[in-house]
């Protein structure tokens, strides 16, 4: 569904991505895990238009969508929970949840909120609070739910556990799970590895942008290298 070919992206002079390839099959989840400074939330950013690659193309059922303007990749069916999770801290649950949905023109957005209250009861229970006064992870389930209003066919998320208590963590990747398990796609990028590769069903691995390992998530986990360099010589799964 989602397929990166040959992608090579920066900042000025600064070449964070080196022709990397990565496919997302439809229906699955694929874990793209690293270092800080690998490149991860620039792949992240290169898909949603937010940085323009140098060369190399982003596919999107089996359309170049590397030079659209964000707005549109939206539109289109990608929605990007960021790194940080980005809440509009000065609006309403409700507000933010609304602003997920700005750009829909049907009538189910109604339909669809309650399906997000459904999935999230917390957020319900906190729709008129501000979006600002949250728990962290209150406000990665506020993220996820924005970003699911905008209808998206391939979900991206940027490292949803970060600053979570292991407890809340674990929920987090339940709902992700769960979102996948309803039929949608995901891109999951994450420095939790142990948990992102038990979810996954592939992953790559990015080490100072360019991918170095790729395959079957089972198999990443028990790669010898893999154990060594981000599970501390224990395998994930």
């Amino acid at each position: 569904m989602l397929k990166i070919e040959q992608l090579a992206a920066g900042y000025g002079n600064i070449q964070a991505l080196k022709n990397i390839d990565l496919a997302v099959p439809a229906g699955k989840i694929v874990s793209l895990i690293g270092a800080n400074g690998a490149g991860k939330t620039t792949t992240m950013k290169a898909i949603m238009g937010i940085i323009k690659p140098t060369s190399g193309r982003v596919l999107f059922k089996d359309q170049d969508v590397s030079r659209m303007p964000t707005h549109k990749i939206v539109n289109g069916g990608i929605s990007l929970v960021p790194e940080g999770r980005s809440i509009l801290a000065r609006m309403t649950v409700l507000e933010n949840l609304e602003m997920g949905a700005c750009q829909r023109r049907d009538n189910e957005v109604q339909s669809d909120l309650k399906r997000i209250f459904a999935r999230f009861p917390i957020l319900e229970e906190r729709k008129a609070q501000l979006g600002g006064t949250l728990s962290g992870g209150q406000q990665q389930m506020l993220a996820i739910g924005r970003a699911l209003m905008a209808r998206p066919e391939v979900l991206l998320l940027d490292e949803p556990s970060m600053g979570l208590a292991p407890l809340v963590v674990a929920d987090i990747f339940k709902v992700i799970q769960e979102i996948n398990q309803a039929g949608m796609t995901v891109l999951l990028v994450e420095q939790n590895v142990r948990q992102a590769l038990k979810i996954a069903h592939h992953a790559y691995v990015l080490e100072t942008g360019r991918i170095v390992l790729s395959g079957a998530a089972a198999e990443i986990a028990n790669n010898p290298r893999v154990m060594e360099a981000y599970l501390g010589g224990k395998k994930a799964v």
